[in-house]
């Protein structure tokens, strides 16, 4: 009678493990959800920015109407990107083109100097940041997901319910992992 005992209280002990474990899996899972959510936000905001951006230089950059094309293609393309690694992928290429844009409004002093331009400048360089941050979030969500749901005994539990790893967010684009040239020398 003991050993039944015994035996009950285990597997007892054993289903309230399972059961916290299969709760911390889905706590965790809807927390990366949320960090996706918190990115897609911006994302929206980013996307819905560009095309003010556009309209407003594009008046006065009549020579770089295929900068202009390449941020608009790279945006819809972005906002129809499906799941986290297109989407990241999109992205970057956004971001790249977005960055040859403002590198040539520099080149014209009347839209450097020009208010709305400014503005849009400066809501997406906000926006960018909170990109950044939310992507930060997301990534260190997504990684204590892919420890919960890796580490033994509980990567039996996250099989045993099909339990996938999150996707993460990384920098595809080789020319963003260079070290930049800094150079504090006051010769020429």
């Amino acid at each position: 009678m003991i050993l039944f005992y015994a035996f009950l209280a285990i597997a007892i002990v054993f289903v309230f493990w399972v059961i916290a474990k299969y709760n911390g899996l889905i706590t965790l899972r809807n927390q990366v959800t949320n960090g996706w959510k918190q990115i897609d936000v911006q994302l929206k905001r980013r996307h819905d920015l560009i095309p003010n951006l556009v309209q407003t230089v594009k008046g006065q950059m009549e020579f770089e109407q295929e900068t202009l094309e390449k941020v608009i293609t790279a945006r819809n393309a972005a906002i129809s990107a499906k799941g986290i690694a297109d989407s990241a992928e999109k992205e970057n290429m956004l971001t790249g083109a977005l960055n040859k844009l403002f590198a040539l409004v520099e080149n014209y002093p009347t839209l450097k100097s020009n208010e709305n331009v400014k503005q849009l400048q400066e809501e997406l360089t906000s926006t960018e940041n909170k990109i950044s941050f939310a992507r930060q979030f997301y990534n260190d969500i997504a990684t204590k997901f892919n420890i919960a749901q890796q580490v033994f005994p509980a990567s039996m539990i996250a099989t045993m319910f099909n339990f996938t790893p999150a996707v993460m967010f990384e920098i595809t684009d080789a020319a963003e992992r260079e070290v930049p040239n800094v150079n504090l020398s006051l010769k020429k």
